[in-house]
C-alpha cells in the first residue's frame, strides 16, 4: 500500500486547506488537489487512507461526465496547470481539478431519500427533518415516499445547522432557492436510480453550487462520493437499523470503541482500520463504475 499524501504543497501559490482538499488560487480558477486526509467526529485524523483523494476525485469527474449538469471542472490534467505544478505531477496526478471560480452559495443542498444519521436524530426529536413533516412511526433507515429538500448553513467553523426550506429561500432569495432545489432534487435521483442498478443505494448526498462571473450556476466541489454521500449495499440494506457504508464508517466505529473523548487530539488509527477504509472507497469506486448487471440486485 503506497504512503497516503496528507499535504500538498506548490511554492509561489497561496493555499486554503479543508479537512481534505487544498485549495490554490490561481486568479480566474482554481486548483484543487484531494489529499489522502480523513476526518471524523470533526477531527482531521493523524492518518490517511492511501488512495482516497484520486478516487474521490475519479468518482466525481465521473458523475460529472454522466450526470451532463453545468459545473465548474474545467480539467483533471496536471499538464493544463502552471509549470510549478506540473513539477510536482507524480504528487498531484489522478487528485487534482482545475475549476472555474464561482460564488459559492452558502447552503449545504442536502437529498435525502431514507431516514439517517442527523436527519434520523431530528426526525426521533421533533418528526421533521429540515421543517419537513413525515409521517409518525417511521423507523430508522427507513426509505422515505419521495426524496426530500434539506438545506443547511455552510459553516466555516463549527458544526452546519439545518435549515427550512423558507429560511434558505429569505438569505438567498427565493428564484434561486427553489432552482436550486429542483436540480439537487433531479442530480440526486438521477444518480440514485444509476447507482441502484449497481447495488449502491444513495441514502442520501450534499451537493454545492456556485454562481459563474457570467451568471450561470454551476454544480461544484466533489460530487456524489462516499464523503458527501452516505451509500449503502443494496444486499445490507435493513429497516430499523444501519446499514454498512461504503465511506469512513470503519474509522468512525473502532473510535467508538476506544477511550477517547473527541475534544482532544485523535489517537493513530491500526493498519488494519486503515486498509479496511481504503478498500471500501475502492470498492464504491468500482462499483459505481461497472456495467448494471454487477453488482446489482
Amino acid at each position: 500500500m503506497s504512503e497516503p499524501l496528507l499535504s500538498s504543497d506548490v511554492p509561489g501559490y497561496p493555499c486554503r486547506r479543508g479537512k481534505v482538499r487544498d485549495v490554490y488560487d490561481l486568479g480566474e480558477t482554481l486548483v484543487i488537489v484531494a489529499t489522502d486526509r480523513i476526518s471524523a467526529f470533526d477531527w482531521v485524523l493523524p492518518e490517511g487512507i492511501p488512495g482516497k483523494g484520486v478516487i474521490l476525485t475519479q468518482l466525481t469527474q465521473f458523475w460529472l461526465d454522466w450526470l451532463k449538469v453545468p459545473h465548474h471542472l474545467l480539467s483533471v490534467e496536471v499538464n493544463d496547470l502552471p509549470p510549478a505544478f506540473v513539477q510536482r505531477r507524480e504528487m498531484l496526478a489522478g487528485r487534482t481539478m482545475l475549476v472555474r471560480k464561482t460564488q459559492v452559495v452558502p447552503i449545504e443542498c442536502i437529498v435525502r431519500s431514507y431516514l439517517a444519521g442527523s436527519g434520523w436524530k431530528e426526525y426521533q426529536r421533533h418528526g421533521s427533518v429540515s421543517g419537513v413533516q413525515l409521517p409518525p412511526g417511521l423507523q430508522q433507515s427507513q426509505r422515505l415516499d419521495t426524496p426530500i429538500f434539506t438545506p443547511t448553513t455552510k459553516a466555516e467553523t463549527g458544526h452546519d445547522e439545518s435549515l427550512s426550506f423558507s429560511t434558505m429561500a429569505q438569505r438567498i432569495g427565493s428564484e434561486l432557492a427553489e432552482e436550486l432545489r429542483r436540480r439537487s432534487l433531479e442530480v440526486y435521483c438521477r444518480a440514485a436510480e444509476y447507482a441502484a442498478q449497481r447495488g449502491i443505494l444513495i441514502a442520501d448526498t450534499k451537493l454545492e453550487w456556485g454562481i459563474a462571473p457570467d451568471g450561470e450556476l454551476l454544480l461544484i466541489d466533489e460530487v456524489l462520493t462516499p464523503d458527501s454521500s452516505r451509500f449503502w449495499p443494496a444486499d445490507a440494506y435493513q429497516v430499523g437499523s444501519s446499514p454498512p457504508s461504503f465511506d469512513k464508517q470503519f474509522v468512525r466505529d473502532w473510535l467508538e470503541t476506544i477511550s477517547w473523548d473527541k475534544n482532544s487530539p485523535p489517537p493513530h488509527l491500526p493498519i488494519d482500520i486503515v486498509t479496511r477504509t481504503a478498500q471500501k472507497y475502492a470498492e464504491a469506486l468500482h462499483r459505481l463504475r461497472s456495467p448494471a448487471s454487477e453488482g446489482s440486485v
